[in-house]
């Protein structure tokens, strides 16, 4: 996709208003598009309703305008779209890929060995259904190759999914799509050729490139953000207590997002209006000034969640 047009998107969840971290992840990826004279998609990654929160989708939008974003086409929402992940299913399905797999939670954590990203899964309903027993999710075969990409900031990273991952959901217990397969299909539909996101999802690349090798999808490059925690290391969230994002003040608050993301901007761009400090940031905007570290405090006090106070 080297070639391509630049394509990059802002994908959030709708389970809680936008926060300090939710800021730093979108104004990296508007920026760097903006500097490559690109596109930039908003995406609603709504395929989750236990988490998401009524009028959150609507209330982002709002932010992202009231902050001076501004997005080509429609915003997409991944609700609407289920009928493209069954497809994907489906072919997996076809190519021997896809199992149906009957093991609870609780199971998993019993005889699972720890991984890079939660309980490494055993395989025990690799090779069938163990007697008496009704599917419950649908998980992809893994290989034990090695998954090598490089990332625009955090450099070359390497994962071998057998050993760390093991096989994983793509169609969950409860009947809805997994994050993993859901953001696969979107990105290529979407034709996106760069994924600038927060290094929360940097262990999750390596699935995302698998599946993507799977279905005969190209692979973005990936550039992944430092997140932002509170001063216990808890990344921001809502689970975290993050505060959300006040709209009466977003030239402080992406001054400090420029700040936290290695920029420089000066002083005297705190009290310039809106207008002036994105075209400071766009005109001066580099993804080399970058910190290249998976997380650093927010070291605002108004971003520290509720969690930490003393």
């Amino acid at each position: 996709m080297a070639n391509a047009p630049y394509r990059g998107r802002f994908a959030p969840s709708p389970t809680g208003p936008l926060h300090f971290g939710s800021l730093v992840a979108a104004l990296g990826s508007y920026l760097e598009a903006k500097c490559h004279n690109g596109t930039w998609l908003v995406r609603m990654e709504d395929i989750d309703p236990p988490r998401e929160m009524p009028g959150a989708a609507d209330a982002i939008l709002r932010t992202l305008e009231a902050y001076g974003f501004e997005w080509d086409g429609p915003v997409l929402y991944q609700s609407l779209r289920s009928g493209l992940y069954d497809a994907a299913l489906t072919k997996l399905r076809n190519d021997g890929l896809l199992y149906p797999c009957a093991c609870t939670r609780k199971e998993i954590m019993d005889f699972a060995m720890p991984g890079v990203d939660g309980p490494i899964y055993p395989g025990t309903c690799r090779d069938g259904l163990p007697p008496d027993r009704v599917p419950r999710a649908w998980r992809v075969r893994v290989d034990a190759a090695e998954i090598i990409f490089e990332d625009a900031i955090q450099g070359t990273m390497r994962q071998n999914l057998a050993r760390d991952i093991g096989d994983f959901v793509l169609k969950r217990a409860d009947g809805f799509f997994a994050y993993q397969l859901a953001v696969v299909i979107d990105d290529a539909a979407q034709g996106i050729t760069h994924v600038v996101r927060g290094s929360d999802l940097l262990d999750s690349t390596p699935r995302q490139i698998y599946l993507q090798q799977r279905l005969d999808l190209p692979t973005p490059s990936y550039a992944h953000l430092p997140v932002a925690t509170n001063i216990a290391g808890e990344k921001l969230s809502k689970q975290t207590l993050a505060r959300p994002l006040e709209l009466a003040q977003p030239v402080s608050a992406l001054w400090q997002a420029l700040d936290f993301l290695g920029q420089q901007p000066p002083q005297a761009l705190a009290g310039e209006n809106l207008a002036e400090l994105w075209k400071w940031a766009v005109a001066h905007w580099h993804i080399e000034h970058i910190p290249k570290q998976r997380a650093i405090v927010a070291q605002d006090a108004s971003h520290v969640s509720a969690t930490t106070k003393p």
